[in-house]
């Protein structure tokens, strides 16, 4: 029976469509379909040419593993070709109990037969690799290529430190033993380098697969030492003098013994059950690998059964991969949002057409930056691909091309904070926008509280990540004066607070009210103001009214502080709410010391030393001595080096102490110290 003329046109169309992206896939390494779509073209594809065998043609993506040579990469032929195995689409545990059926059926075997018996492993979402020894060292690394002629890679592989350059035991007995497993990146490795690159400004990748694929073929083997890359083994190709294991599962032990990495989450199961138990335990723990998979694979584990069931086409009828829900979908973007982070950070926001994806709806996803964005060109109303793996955040990785029905505007990033309305700016050289309202802004208000509560800030003792959750979630504390408005009563209802805790926490309160003025600086949270700088304003200035006039111009006269720092300080007191936070703080009873001021005539016997401490001192804490020595004139260092005026040693004093004498730096104790600041 001739097929309809409209089926033999949709294979033929199937046919172009899935060549083309399996190209872009598996040769340059840009695909523009995530691989549930393309998934669903090949199962349609293979239900046509089932029906209708005679419109199954030689150049049919159903009949052979798919890939070309690179130029630039010398071609090396497969001895033994790298072939794919069947993928069984069925992500429930039906796909496992479907594989042991054919198996027994192909095997003859009938209900009273003993259940065969299987090696079950993970799928690693990377990029198949051909690694040849010889005599046990490494002489060749090729890709999969077309399954026939793969790539010569070796020096890129060489890069990889999982990979030994020389097999232990006794592979130096075989003349030739190739040995088969995955090039992958792990996540935390991908979202790393991702980061590296958007505060560059560069190009980020897609996915840990794509980005595996794209440094092991390289030109320039430096490249590839920029990305790192990890590798498991799982089966072999050619091998020479060597009588192999009987079971698959024997054969990963031996290549284990060789020094191989092989992946422990594998399994010897018998029947069906066994294999849908390892597919729902692999399935609930997958988030928490630290690697992407994306199924399974079950093998039949006796190579005498593998033999007997040999291949279908260019497919082994003994093992198959059992996938699970794709990682990656392709939804419409309705609409960007910004999301201020706690630190300030203004976020795009994807508000997607929900999706499922990775195991669950998503209708939110990032877009990191505006920046990031352009370059992906993504707009309101595209259809974009959604990607969430693990514990990442769901992010749109691009969009899906196409001509858009008419005329779509760049998305612009907001002069003004979504939620307090401040100013959003962006520094210099930097790719984000932030928020100006820092202490004011209601996004910032748990991590504002957290920062001015800390030690080095207004050092308030008791005043922790749960309690501070617990007073802004319950809406008792809406700023930083606030806190000064809790007493004893109000404390001591709060979940979990004895009244001893709460009499504690009102007394660290009372006690921060009396800070220095360079911790009351650093308390606030002023963009790019950290301790040191917050010290040298303190020195200059004197006053806090003094700084909070101060321009641009007068600030740039503070040492250390260049054009960002004295813009960043400027802009936050010449917000109105900003002053009326610190006003409101004064008026809560918060009196910042007065520094000494660059014209002040005081003596600083240590204007221009720098000291180093270390130990523990009779009477001063750490932080007290640093006090005294700074507000001499002195800068207090981490480490000792020639420059260093002098080292002030305590008890149990450690390697500074050691050093200090080797470099001929004067040593002495706290009353020493002491005698220093005298000196004045």
């Amino acid at each position: 029976m001739t097929a309809p003329a409209d089926l033999a046109q949709r294979a033929a169309d199937l046919r172009a469509q899935l060549n083309r992206h399996a190209h872009l896939y598996y040769v340059l390494d840009a695909p523009e379909l995530p691989d549930a779509e393309y998934d669903k073209l090949f199962a349609e594809l293979q239900a046509i040419e089932s029906a209708h065998p005679e419109l199954l043609a030689p150049d049919s993506p159903t009949r052979r593993v798919i890939g070309a040579v690179l130029e630039g990469l010398a071609p090396v032929r497969h001895v033994v070709p790298m072939l794919s195995i069947t993928t069984e689409t069925d992500t429930t545990e039906g796909g496992a109990i479907a594989f042991d059926a054919r198996v027994r059926r192909e095997l003859g075997l009938v209900e009273a037969d003993a259940p065969v018996e299987y090696a079950a492993e993970l799928k690693f979402d990377g990029l198949a690799m051909n690694l040849r020894y010889e005599a046990g060292l490494l002489v060749q690394a090729a890709t999969r290529g077309d399954g026939e002629t793969g790539e010569d890679v070796t020096q890129n592989v060489r890069t990889i430190g999982q990979i030994p350059l020389r097999l232990k035991g006794r592979a130096e007995d075989m003349p030739v033993l190739e040995v088969r497993g995955e090039v992958y990146m792990r996540r935390d490795d991908f979202e790393k380098l991702n980061e590296r690159q958007r505060e560059r400004g560069e190009k980020t990748f897609v996915n840990p697969r794509n980005t595996a694929a794209g440094a092991i073929r390289q030109l320039d083997p430096a490249l590839v030492r920029q990305r790192p890359l990890c590798f498991y083994a799982y089966g072999l190709g050619e091998v020479q003098g060597w009588e192999q294991p009987a079971t698959h599962a024997g054969l990963l032990d031996a290549l284990a013994a060789f020094g191989l990495p092989v992946n422990g989450d594998r399994v010897v199961t018998s029947g069906p059950g066994g294999l849908v138990q390892f597919h729902r335990a692999m399935a609930a723990r997958r988030d928490a690998l630290p690697f992407d998979i994306d199924g399974v694979v079950y093998k039949v584990n006796s190579r005498e059964l593998q033999l007997k069931l040999g291949f279908k086409t260019r497919e082994p009828r003994w093992a198959v991969a059992h996938k699970y829900p794709a990682q990656e979908q392709v939804t419409t973007l309705l609409a960007i949002d910004v999301q201020v982070g706690r630190t300030g950070k203004l976020t795009p926001v994807a508000r997607l057409e929900p999706v499922f994806v990775g195991g669950t709806t998503v209708s939110n996803a990032t877009l990191h930056n505006v920046f990031e964005m352009r370059r992906k060109g993504v707009r309101v109303g595209d259809k974009v691909i959604i990607r969430r793996a693990g514990d990442v955040i769901p992010e749109v990785v691009g969009r899906v091309p196409g001509e858009r029905p008419g005329y779509v505007p760049n998305f612009r990033m907001p002069r003004e904070c979504p939620v307090c309305r401040s100013a959003a700016t962006r520094e210099k050289g930097s790719i984000e926008y932030r928020c100006t309202g820092g202490v004011f802004c209601p996004a910032q208000r748990r991590q504002a509280l957290l920062h001015f509560a800390g030690r080095r800030a207004m050092d308030i003792e008791g005043l922790g990540d749960k309690l501070v959750e617990q007073l802004v979630d319950a809406g008792i504390v809406q700023s930083l004066p606030g806190l000064y408005k809790l007493g004893v009563a109000r404390l001591a209802a709060l979940d979990r607070m004895a009244e001893k805790s709460a009499q504690n926490l009102a007394d660290a309160l009372e006690k921060s009210k009396q800070p220095t003025l360079a911790r009351f600086l650093f308390s606030l949270g002023i963009r790019q103001v950290g301790e040191t700088t917050a010290k040298e304003l303190a020195r200059h200035f004197g006053t806090l009214d003094k700084l909070m006039k101060a321009s641009v111009e007068q600030l740039l006269e503070v040492a250390d502080v260049g054009p960002i720092v004295a813009a960043s300080i400027h802009t936050f007191f010449a917000q109105p709410h900003n002053v009326e936070v610190v006003e409101q703080l004064l008026a809560a009873g918060v009196a910042p010391k007065e520094s000494a001021g660059e014209a002040d005539d005081r003596p600083r016997p240590l204007l221009g030393r720098t000291l180093v401490l270390t130990g523990t001192l009779p009477t001063l804490s750490r932080d007290e001595a640093q006090a005294l020595i700074e507000e001499a004139g002195g800068k207090v260092s981490g480490s000792v080096s020639k420059k260093t005026s002098f080292v002030i040693a305590g008890e149990e004093a450690g390697s500074k102490l050691e050093k200090a004498r080797t470099l001929g730096v004067t040593v002495l104790d706290e009353a020493g110290l002491r005698a220093l600041l005298a000196t004045g």
